[in-house]
């Protein structure tokens, strides 16, 4: 009986995996992931940056490339979005009848038709914005995504992964510039610290908050010198298109510091500028690199030396006190 319910075990094990071996191979299942793990088109620029006055209008055109080898239709949607974290990733707010509370781009934008992108061609797309007279001066920020839409579903928006770019406008006039440097300390893998044991992963981390009613992009240089002398000269947010702060937001950077030697005190300076008129914020802090075994032969000299005049303290004291002691075999030979 034992060995006929063993047999039936098997059996029935062999059939399931059987049945799972078939459905992971079935045509619908394959189809449905490489929909949710492939990209099927392409958009640049993935950012753009623009000025527009108040009621002025501007045209930003968008390349959208079909990697596919069929043609597809895509719908054009549009989006706010504010600062998802302090690394800069935005956050898209995608409810269709949502804007974002202050800075919203997405009540500027002119309604896009869907579009359909022939196999392996790409197709180009005006986006037009329009500013309203009296406009209040500052930032506005907004995304387009194009998704593709399923085919023989009236334009339904697929939900699989679908291409956006992003929208920086600025419109001129008076504007609040105040950009605050919360932050500027040293790093080693991700820990705060003042002395370190070697230079791998050694960063500077700088986070800001901007205060102000426009997006800023502050760039300048920062400076490491081991004992006075300049051993890294490192650019800070330098590539254009710049790294930009929302308004009321924050953002923080990690720089590497470069060409660190196995020993030293080094001091790490910021020359930092942000804004229309270049205002500029220095700071300055400080580090040891000093190696363990360094560390270990310090402390093993300190104890030597301690050893060593504690020895003399005792030695000059015994010597002191045979000095003192009477000699009593000269007052027998008096």
């Amino acid at each position: 009986m034992l060995v006929k319910e063993r047999i039936r075990k098997s059996i029935g094990l062999a059939v399931v995996a059987a049945l799972a071996f078939a459905v992971l191979l079935s045509p619908q299942t394959s189809a449905q992931s490489v929909n949710n793990s492939t990209n099927v088109i392409k958009i640049s620029p993935v950012r753009t940056d623009i000025q527009i006055a108040p009621g002025e209008s501007k045209t930003v055109q968008m390349t959208v490339t079909n990697l596919t080898n069929d043609p597809i239709l895509v719908a054009p949607v549009q989006n706010d979005f504010i600062s998802g974290d302090e690394s800069g990733t935005p956050a898209l707010i995608l409810d269709a009848d949502e804007y974002a509370p202050t800075h919203s781009l997405k009540r500027f934008m002119q309604p896009i038709a869907n579009v359909t992108i022939p196999a392996q061609k790409s197709v180009t797309i005006d986006v037009v914005i329009k500013v309203p007279a009296g406009t209040q001066a500052g930032g506005y920020f907004g995304a387009i995504r194009f998704a593709p839409t399923v085919p023989g579903s009236g334009g339904q928006v697929n939900l699989s992964p679908n291409a956006a770019s992003l929208i920086l406008l600025s419109v001129p006039g008076p504007v609040t510039e105040k950009l605050d440097l919360t932050d500027f300390r040293i790093q080693q893998s991700g820990k705060n610290g003042n002395f370190f044991g070697n230079s791998e992963g050694i960063s500077a981390f700088i986070r800001f908050e901007n205060k102000g009613n426009i997006q800023e992009g502050p760039f300048g240089k920062i400076i490491v010198k081991n004992f006075g002398k300049v051993v890294s000269d490192i650019d800070f947010n330098t590539v254009s298109p710049r790294d930009q702060i929302l308004p009321d937001a924050a953002r923080r950077w990690d720089v590497l510091l470069k060409d660190l030697g196995s020993f030293g005190y080094y001091t790490v300076s910021g020359t930092l500028t942000y804004g229309q008129k270049n205002q500029t914020i220095d700071v300055t802090t400080s580090f040891w690199i000093i190696p363990q075994i360094v560390i270990i032969i310090a402390i093993a000299a300190l104890l030597l030396i301690i050893g060593l005049i504690v020895f003399l303290i005792f030695f000059i004291r015994n010597r002191r006190r045979r000095n003192r002691r009477p000699n009593h075999m000269s007052r027998y030979r008096r």
